[in-house]
């Protein structure tokens, strides 16, 4: 996984933190799969195993019933025992639960033998050709017993149970029947200590029940299966019970063809394996959740805050210069650390930012110095030139004038960036202005006049209005100079927010001279555009942008 996918510590250590929970949830929720299906397995080999366990009880029981019969016969056939009926009463009347016999031996003699009333030998008699027609259960023993029949049927309003068999080839016996109390089966039917949610029953017929066990009373039936079909083939099954409840089941042929033992179980340990599946499966899930909820609760008070602290000091400081990380004595020592750091390197900044201001401070009073003193030593030069200007005639005072006009202009530029002691851009008005009073001092004669319109607020850097300055002086010059009576307009406006123009026009045409070599670097330096060129009364029209 590629962390730096997130953008945030939160992020990349909850990235890690699932990249690390979730491959175990998976292991555990596949561990929990494993553990349901091998219970689930377990519970339903314990079922067959219990069904198949009755059965065999069952089946050891008829065995031991034919058997005590087939003994019993051979024993009563032998001559030295007298009548045959006495011996056959003699065997009843030692063997507790069984109620009647009837033997037919080979010589024809037909011993019968009751314990109970209502059992006759007609009735026996009766009941062995019935019984005789009916298929007949082989018992797989290596003894060799012959088949049987084994089934329960009613005599006189009581339930016996009966195991008759007939042999054709046997010497000696060739019917015998055997009514046995159904109690019998008591012992083999004990459930013993695991009957919770079981039941168990000896079933004939489908419908009859011979014998039954189980959690919900001797005389309820109702745990018994809705169908009156059995799966043949030994497996589980789940079906409706006669009560309606949703149950388990399974069925054991004991004797051919309709003997079974039906075992019924509660779906309680299937519904416990399946609450115990999900418990096993949404743990990790839940672990998972709680920890990242623990973990983002972790990184938020032992990170994630400290870092915001830091974060909001580093932002609070353009609004409150005295603003500082946070440090605690909870606080990480690798986090404290930066905190520290950050604030070492706050003071550090003041520091350095104390030392600069001191030192623009210095630097601008120096510089406030310097102009100052150039401004008074272009005056002083003004003066000069004032004061040598009165020794000189004709050419000589005509070029003086003109170079105190350019000092002067140099002066006022200083004294209007300066006015507030600070260097500012100039009002260009109010700067033209003083300039063409300048050039109506100390340049014009008296049949000449110079005006000024002036319609613009706009301002330009002390580096701009000086070449400004020189440009329009040197042009009025070069006209007032050269043109006697002559009247000159300087018109300033502004052609729109950041654009303004500057033109002179006289009141008459002008002859055209060549503008001297440095007239071109005035130009370049106040970042000017020539829209009109010179020509007959309009002497020429500049445009200068400037900042709104």
């Amino acid at each position: 996984m590629r962390l730096a996918r997130f953008p945030t510590v939160r992020g990349r250590l909850l990235a890690l933190l699932v990249a690390i929970a979730f491959p175990i949830a998976c292991l555990t929720a596949l561990a929990a799969l494993t553990t349901y299906n091998t219970v689930i397995a377990a519970i339903e080999l314990a079922q067959a195993r219990t069904a198949d366990d009755f059965a065999v009880r069952t089946r050891v029981w008829h065995r031991g019933a034919l058997r005590v019969l087939l003994a019993s016969g051979q024993l009563i056939a032998t001559p030295d025992t007298g009548s045959c009926a006495d011996g056959a009463r003699t065997a009843l009347s030692s063997i507790p639960g069984y109620r009647a016999a009837r033997f037919v031996l080979a010589d024809g003699r037909v011993c019968f033998a009751s314990v109970v009333p209502g059992v006759t030998d007609a009735a026996m008699a009766d009941l062995s050709a019935r019984l005789g027609g009916l298929p007949r259960s082989a018992t797989r023993s290596s003894v060799g017993l012959p088949p049987a029949r084994f089934d329960q049927v009613r005599i006189a309003g009581t339930d016996h149970l009966v195991t008759a068999v007939r042999i054709d080839s046997d010497p000696v016996l060739r019917e015998a029947v055997l009514l046995a109390d159904p109690d019998l089966l008591d012992q083999v039917f004990e459930l013993g200590g695991a009957s919770d949610g079981v039941n168990v029953a000896l079933v004939s017929g489908r419908d009859a029940v011979v014998m039954h066990r189980g959690e919900d009373g001797k005389d309820d039936l109702s745990w018994l299966p809705q169908e009156d079909v059995f799966p043949t083939d030994g497996r589980r099954w789940e079906a409706r019970s006669r009560g309606g409840q949703k149950r388990s089941y399974a069925a054991r042929l004991v004797t051919a063809p309709d003997l079974y033992v039906i075992a019924s179980f509660s779906n309680a340990p299937e519904r416990a394996a399946r609450m115990q599946f999900l418990a096993l499966l949404v743990a990790p899930i839940l672990t998972l959740i709680l920890l990242c909820l623990v973990y983002l609760r972790a990184i938020d008070q032992h990170c994630v805050q400290w870092l915001r602290a830091i974060e909001a000091a580093a932002r609070a400081r353009s609004s409150q210069p005295n603003a500082r990380a946070v440090i605690a004595e909870d606080m990480p020592s690798d986090i404290r650390s930066v905190a520290e750091a950050f604030n070492t390197m706050v003071d550090e900044q003041e520091v350095r930012q104390r030392r600069l201001q001191t030192a623009l401070d210095d630097n601008r009073f120096l510089v406030r110095e310097l102009h100052h003193r150039v401004k008074n030593s272009l005056q002083v030069v003004q003066s000069y030139i004032g004061l040598k200007k009165r020794d000189y005639r004709d050419e000589a005072r005509l070029a003086l004038a003109d170079a105190e006009t350019r000092v002067h202009v140099l002066s006022a530029a200083y004294r209007f960036t300066l006015a507030d002691g600070e260097m500012q851009p100039v009002r260009v008005d109010l700067f033209i202005e003083d300039v063409v009073t300048m050039i109506t001092n100390l340049v014009r004669s008296r049949d000449q006049w110079v005006s000024s319109r002036l319609e613009t607020e706009a301002t330009l850097s002390v580096d701009r209005i000086i070449p400004l300055g020189f440009l329009v002086v040197d042009v009025a010059s070069r006209v007032l100079r050269g043109t006697p009576g002559v009247s000159l307009t300087i018109t300033v406006r502004d052609v729109d927010a950041t654009t303004l123009e500057v033109a002179l026009d006289a009141d008459r045409p002008i002859p055209l001279s060549e503008p001297p070599k440095m007239f071109a670097g005035l130009v370049a330096q106040i970042e000017a555009v020539q829209v009109e060129k010179p020509e007959g009364r309009h002497l020429g029209s500049w445009q200068i942008r400037h900042r709104a």
